[in-house]
């Protein structure tokens, strides 16, 4: 297909991947990228319903093309991922002039979905549940260093107030040597890290029905990525504290290149709140993990995520939730606002948390947040960090120096000017010099 194509990201890690996946099937079709939306032939929304507000914004920019699609029969605007399979052809009614959408398990079939639009003039609807065959062209990435894998898709843990399950379908594993091979052949390419995505990652082969190739679990899938070769760092992302073993975590400590990080959302820590989130351990249970991970991983990095004003959401519950964050003092803390999401469990409860009392509620977790923050990282300074370099610093890149994270994935930037040249991937060990609350800065020792 000679047409020219752009694709718009929102929400997660995963999303990102999934038009990584997404641009690569068009252009294995003959459609071209351009930088601009309003270049594009094609114009496709790749789009996340965890929040409200993600939704929101998505809404706004499509009614920013009527004006174009009314008027020209050749341009094609297309919805694309979780909104797609949550809405359906709801978006549609609203905005007529929309001629594709695809869900989340259809979208590597967007290629042909374009072909018959064009061919036929009719509009696409595709939200069917069938299974993704991923196919990966290790080329096509947004960072030359890094890249994102998917071990799993889909969710079956079904928390309250989360719409992934709906939208996603149920957790699926992908066979640990599929995945092997794609790290492989990611990293004759260039790449020295990568991240291994899942909603619910340290579930990895636990289902039942859908687990073939990967019996093994993560701590197999990570002690086989730790030996390829050229590969400097692993990460996987998202773990759920349930599914939390031991077993993980001293694969986290045997194998070397896998970074002494572990994000694992607690969300609240009232108990009441956590078993009406239906999210199945305990305040007690979170912190004898976070204990044993610190046991078996000395220096691990814990960051988290919270969600404020879920429905029944008391003072008491909260300042539980504020005490935790201040003792566990976590790498970082993801805070948002509880907004009911339609279709979930959770829409059945009264929202009867004010939006004030939940924009307060965020507000003291960020501040406490950045207490700790702020008190880590100075802690951090004149002590030497292996950075691994992203680039340079574009925010000000006049100063010529460098930007990478650190094993515990602290944001450090760094003066390289004199050493060399130094490429995104490239580790070296920098000495902290000046911290902020976001921030280290560091001179290579």
């Amino acid at each position: 297909m000679d047409k020219t194509f752009h694709i718009v990201t929102f929400g997660c890690q995963m999303n990102k991947l999934d038009s990584e996946l997404l641009r690569a099937a068009l252009e294995k079709n003959g459609m071209r990228p351009v930088r601009a939306p309003s270049d594009a032939d094609v114009l496709i929304y790749n789009t996340c319903s965890v929040r409200q507000h993600a939704e929101d914004r998505v809404l706004s920019h499509l009614g920013g093309w009527r004006k174009r699609a009314e008027a020209d029969s050749d341009f094609i605007l297309g919805v694309v991922g979780c909104m797609a399979q949550r809405l359906g052809d709801e978006i549609r009614q609203q905005f007529p002039f929309v001629r594709l959408l695809c869900g989340t398990r259809s979208f590597l079939n967007v290629p042909e979905y374009i072909g018959k639009i064009s061919s036929t003039g009719r509009a696409v609807t595709a939200t069917g549940d069938r299974p993704i065959r991923i196919e990966r062209d290790p080329a096509m990435r947004s960072e030359p260093h890094h890249a994102y894998v998917s071990i799993m898709r889909g969710c079956s843990n079904f928390c309250t107030y989360c719409i992934v399950p709906h939208v996603r379908g149920p957790e699926r594993s992908r066979p640990e040597t599929e995945i092997v091979d794609e790290v492989q052949r990611l990293t004759a390419d260039g790449v020295a890290e990568v991240t291994l995505l899942g909603q619910n990652v340290n579930a990895y082969g636990r289902h039942k029905n859908h687990s073939d190739g990967a019996e093994g679990g993560l701590p197999r899938l990570l002690e086989r990525v730790n030996a390829i070769e050229n590969i400097k760092r692993v990460r996987f992302v998202t773990n759920h504290p349930k599914d939390m073993t031991e077993d993980i975590l001293r694969s986290v400590a045997d194998n070397e290149k896998v970074c002494e990080h572990l994000h694992m959302p607690i969300q609240s820590a009232s108990d009441r709140v956590l078993k009406a989130m239906n999210r199945r351990y305990t305040r007690n249970h979170y912190l004898n993990t976070v204990e044993k991970a610190r046991r078996i991983i000395p220096g691990i990095a814990v960051s988290s995520d919270f969600i404020v004003g879920f429905p029944g959401e008391s003072d008491s519950d909260f300042e539980d939730t504020l005490a935790l964050l201040r003792s566990v003092q976590f790498h970082q803390s993801y805070i948002f606002r509880y907004s009911p999401r339609p279709g979930t469990d959770a829409v059945q409860l009264a929202d009867d948390v004010p939006d004030q009392v939940k924009r307060e509620r965020q507000q003291a977790l960020l501040a406490a947040q950045k207490q700790v923050d702020i008190r880590r990282r100075n802690g951090l300074v004149g002590e030497t960090l292996e950075v691994m370099c992203h680039g340079h610093n574009t925010h000000r890149p006049e100063e010529g120096r460098l930007i990478g994270r650190s094993r515990r994935s602290d944001i450090v930037v760094f003066d390289g000017c004199n050493k060399g040249k130094i490429n995104a991937g490239d580790t070296r060990h920098v000495t902290i010099e000046k911290a902020t609350a976001l921030t280290l800065f560091g001179r290579i020792g």
